[in-house]
This record gives structure tokens, C-alpha cells and sequence, in this order.
């Protein structure tokens, strides 16, 4: 049984889609960060960096943070959705490492500057849009000829996914990138990803182009 301690956010929704791909059985403990929960003593025991999500293995007693780590562990404890050895597996990681160092921070900071608080930086504004541009192209030409971004679907899609996602928040038009588009709305249709994406509560649909 794992504990997974997180909230709606691209994120937090990495590590319950994993969870659900895999089929670990899991209990989901909403961590409101609207409500600073994040920042609760007996979070931070488990997260000493304040951020969702986290994990804790009752098999194992090992707790985790950070959701890159989080995806390497449930990949190695089950052996699915990560390649065990070679080449294959570090392609996954190295586009894993994309997602962790490019997209996600990138593309955190255009929800901060145009979703959030538009009109304070221009000059912000343009910077983080000019750079989410730039990383759809590089997915786009990633995912030319190739169902999923390393090879097999694994947890590099799913790490990337959720900050897909939120497309609309970063008023990106996925029709300018046809290859983004198909492997997103691919992704969309799996039914783990549904159940994942609605952890640990319902926020409605998945966005849809």
C-alpha cells in the first residue's frame, strides 16, 4: 500500500496516474496548497521541501519526495513503464530530465506571469511565452514518427502529460503542434489517466483541443 500525499496540480498529477498504470493499491491524502497544508509539521516529515507529491511505501517504509523520483520508484518496484537497463532506459530518464528541468519550470512560470498575474511584466510574459513555444517544438519534432515521446509509453509521458494539460493556461494552441496534439489526446483516452487526472478530487474534465 502506498501513501500519496498530494493535490491537483500537474505535478501531484504525475504520481496518481503512475499509480493507477501500475495498479498499486494507494490512499490519496489531499495536501491543499490554497491552505499552505504543504507546510504542516507532519508533511514536512515526508517532504522536507514543502512541495506535493509524496509518498510513503508501508512495504518498504521508504518516503519519497520530488516526482521524478517518485516515477524512477513505483517504475522500479513494479517494473513496468521503465526499461530495466540499456539504452531504452535512459532515453526515458533523459526526457524525464527534460520534463523535471524545462517544461515543468518553464511552463510553472507562464501560469504564474500570463494566468495569474497578467499585465505586471511584459518582459516576463514574453520571455516564458517565447520559451513554452520553444519546448512544444521540441516535443512536437520528439514525437515525429513515434507514438510516444522515448519509444514505449512510460513514465516520461506521464511526467510530461500533466503539464500538457494545461494548455490553455499557457494559450497554446495544440493545432500548431499536430504531433503534440495526437500523442496528448492519445494519452487522454487511457483510462488510467482518467482516474489518475481526477486525484485526489474530481476538477472536471480533462482539457481537450
Amino acid at each position: 500500500m502506498i501513501d500519496l500525499y498530494t493535490w491537483t496540480t500537474p505535478n501531484g498529477r504525475k504520481a496518481s496516474i503512475m499509480l493507477e498504470e501500475v495498479g498499486l493499491p494507494y490512499t490519496a491524502h489531499a495536501i491543499d496548497i490554497s491552505k499552505d497544508e504543504q507546510f504542516a509539521p507532519d508533511f514536512l516529515k515526508i517532504a522536507p521541501n514543502n512541495r506535493i507529491p509524496a509518498i510513503v511505501d508501508r512495504d518498504t517504509g521508504m518516503s519519497l519526495m520530488e516526482s521524478g523520483a517518485i516515477l524512477i520508484y513505483l517504475a522500479d518496484k513494479t517494473g513496468k513503464l521503465l526499461p530495466k537497463s540499456g539504452k531504452e532506459r535512459y532515453q526515458v530518464i533523459e526526457w524525464l530530465m527534460w520534463q523535471m528541468g524545462g517544461a515543468g519550470p518553464m511552463l510553472g512560470q507562464v501560469h504564474h506571469f500570463t494566468k495569474y498575474n497578467p499585465g505586471k511584466s511584459a518582459y516576463a510574459e514574453e520571455r516564458f511565452l517565447k520559451e513554452a513555444n520553444r519546448l512544444y517544438k521540441v516535443l512536437n519534432t520528439q514525437l515525429e514518427g513515434r507514438d510516444f515521446v522515448a519509444g514505449d509509453y512510460s513514465i516520461a509521458d506521464i511526467a510530461i502529460w500533466p503539464w500538457i494539460s494545461r494548455f490553455e493556461w499557457q494559450t497554446i494552441d495544440l493545432n500548431q503542434y499536430p504531433n503534440v496534439k495526437r500523442w496528448y489526446t492519445t494519452i487522454a483516452a487511457r483510462p488510467a489517466v482518467q482516474r489518475g487526472y481526477k486525484v485526489p478530487k474530481d476538477m472536471g474534465a480533462i482539457p481537450m483541443p
